[in-house]
């Protein structure tokens, strides 16, 4: 399937651009933060399992700007190049390279790679080449494998784009010297089930503005009902492997945000499964949210406090 810039005649009314926009607004937008923090939180997970303990500061804040870096650059090149079918779904007309905030210049690119690569090659000059690559492969799953080829060419995007957060858990345990820990090798698992959970709630609440954009998410090219069930059986695996690793970590705090984190998520996407409207996926999407947070606030905590 060629890229090719959308047919955006039957598009959404345009809206004009916000008149002012903060520097720090623009930037938290453009370079995607949320996620990016998200991903270097995953990544200091990874860490703090494969050292038994926190890293030291130095370390930990050399592994979070070097993640956060590398994530940040993808997450701008995923704005750059969908900025066709950005256009035409109403979540995404407001970003950047939209709205005319940020004109599309073939630098930009240029800009997004080279934060890649600072990102990766100070994972790799102060750890070691292992969580460098580490690092790369997970900025280049999301900004190559699943923006360039996956996204707009198969419902199983999501599924394989899953693996940049799992990429991420493994830069920050190889950041250590100590990637294949059972631990470690859960946590990856959780977050690579952890993406389609996510998005998939996502998809099934904007399921027409999808439809519109022409991208073959997973309720567009098999239907609702269909994409519901899949994210139904995704969920208890995310759910079973999230608490495989509280069983291997076995700490209570770990316990704690595992079964209360994975308890929500499940509730609220089996109220999607009976009735699966706009509110409740996006129910569902949020407590996807909440299970990671409290996941990994669970196992930073018990490793913060003596026992």
């Amino acid at each position: 399937m060629s890229r090719r810039p959308l047919d955006t005649t039957q598009a959404l009314p345009a809206v004009a651009p916000p008149p002012a926009v903060s520097l720090v607004a623009l930037c938290t937008a453009l370079f995607k933060v949320r996620i990016g923090f998200a991903i270097t939180l995953a990544a200091l997970g990874g860490a703090v399992l494969a050292a038994g303990q926190w890293p030291p500061l130095l370390d930990t804040l050399i592994l979070s700007v070097a993640v956060l870096l590398a994530a940040s650059g993808a997450g701008a090149y995923n704005h750059y190049y969908d900025r066709d079918i950005d256009a035409v779904m109403g979540r995404t007309r407001g970003r950047p390279f939209v709205n005319g905030l940020i004109s599309a210049r073939t630098a930009w690119p240029v800009l997004f790679f080279a934060m890649i690569a600072a990102g990766s090659g100070l994972a790799a000059w102060h750890f070691n080449l292992a969580a460098g690559l580490f690092t790369a492969a997970g900025a280049l799953t999301y900004a190559i494998v699943y923006t360039m080829w996956l996204k707009r060419r198969t419902d199983l995007n999501i599924v394989i784009g899953g693996a940049a957060g799992s990429w991420a858990v493994l830069a920050g345990a190889a950041a250590t010297g100590e990637f294949g820990s059972t631990a470690v090798l859960w946590l990856a698992l959780v977050l690579f089930l952890w993406t389609p959970s996510h998005f998939w709630s996502l998809a099934i609440a904007l399921a027409d503005d999808y439809r519109r954009a022409k991208v073959p998410m997973l309720p567009v090219t098999r239907g609702v009902t269909t994409a519901v069930r899949w994210n139904w059986i995704n969920t208890l695996l995310l759910a079973a492997s999230t608490v495989a690793l509280a069983v291997v970590v076995n700490t209570p705090l770990l316990w704690l945000g595992a079964l209360a984190g994975s308890g929500w998520l499940l509730w609220t996407t089996w109220q999607m499964v009976r009735d699966p409207v706009r509110g409740k996926a996006m129910t569902a999407f949020k407590a996807s949210l909440i299970q990671l947070g409290a996941l990994l606030a669970g196992l930073f905590t018990a490793f913060m406090v003596p026992g």
